[in-house]
């Protein structure tokens, strides 16, 4: 048995977003961090996709509707 670790791969609208290594262990850190790119990122469902290419997939999905 060999154990693989996975890089962790964030994308949002479908942009690959950057992970600083200080913050790739801290998932409320890192997504306060995309939010200061992307401030929709807030009010995101975070969505696992699950592994892809070598990659464990974590996309954030907008909220979708209306307002009021």
């Amino acid at each position: 048995m060999q154990i693989q670790q996975l890089a962790r791969t964030y994308r949002y609208d479908g942009i690959e977003l950057p992970v600083p290594s200080h913050l790739a262990n801290d998932p409320a850190a890192l997504r306060a961090y995309h939010a200061a790119l992307y401030p929709a990122i807030l009010n995101a469902e975070t969505v696992d996709l699950g592994v892809t290419g070598g990659a464990h997939v974590i996309e954030y999905r907008r909220a979708v509707g209306t307002k009021g």
